[in-house]
């Protein structure tokens, strides 16, 4: 009886514990469901591509988990050097060659993320945890290019000018306002092409990353996912090339 005794709570921290992790195990799932859906669902669903002379090209870019908005460094009276300056980043503030840099791609994400995490192999299940309960402050990632290639994972999308610039005066809004210096503080990014800058707004499993990137999209009335978590929910609207 004494050693019965002894083994009841440890079984009845065992089915609380399978119980839980039952629970997490719905929740996870519902999450992803319901982010597949969602992101099914059209904003802009009347929206094509520009066949006009002056339309501009842009890029949507993923990693598989992460998207981002690759643009013209300038394009439709937009000049991306002024507001993102190519000057910042490592490689010409170690004075060594500028590589004529011509896009400029720009993506959101939850700072501590970004800064602690140059590989998924980084990630710590506190960080999830942390994000998951209570969010986090943001930062910009801003990666330059020397004409990028489209290919599965760089998608281009043509847009009128007049959606360009809409699109353009999204983004700079989620950038906060300059210093009295005019500058930024630039934060070092993975590479010696690429940086972060602090950003407008707040990380949570509902507004994610690759939601930001649906958000912009959507504002400049292009057609898009109307909740998208993931990566995935972003790409399935932007055709791969040559496929028509």
């Amino acid at each position: 009886m004494a050693a019965q005794a002894r083994r009841s709570p440890v079984r009845a921290l065992t089915r609380v514990t399978r119980f839980l992790a039952g629970g997490i195990a719905v929740l996870l799932g519902c999450y992803f469901l319901v982010g597949w859906l969602a992101s099914s669902v059209p904003r802009n669903g009347g929206w094509q591509a520009s066949s006009a002379p002056d339309a501009i090209e842009i890029m949507i870019g993923t990693n598989g988990v992460h998207t981002e908005i690759i643009l013209p460094q300038r394009a439709a009276g937009v000049d991306w050097t002024h507001v993102l300056p190519p000057a910042d980043l490592a490689v010409n503030r170690q004075g060594l060659p500028h590589r004529g840099y011509t896009h400029v791609g720009i993506s959101w994400g939850e700072r501590e993320i970004f800064l602690d995490t140059p590989t998924w192999a980084d990630l710590s299940p506190f960080a999830v945890l942390r994000i998951v309960t209570r969010g986090g402050s943001a930062l910009l990632h801003v990666a330059h290019y020397v004409r990028p290639a489209p290919s599965r994972n760089y998608r281009p999308l043509r847009i009128s000018r007049a959606e360009y610039q809409q699109l353009a005066t999204a983004i700079m809004a989620t950038l906060p306002p300059r210093r009295p210096d005019r500058k930024r503080p630039v934060y070092a990014g993975y590479t010696a092409q690429d940086v972060f800058y602090d950003a407008r707004g707040t990380y949570t499993i509902f507004r994610t990353c690759n939601q930001w990137t649906s958000e912009r999209l959507a504002g400049a009335g292009i057609k898009t996912g109307w909740w998208t978590p993931f990566a995935g929910g972003v790409m399935k609207w932007v055709p791969e090339p040559g496929s028509g």
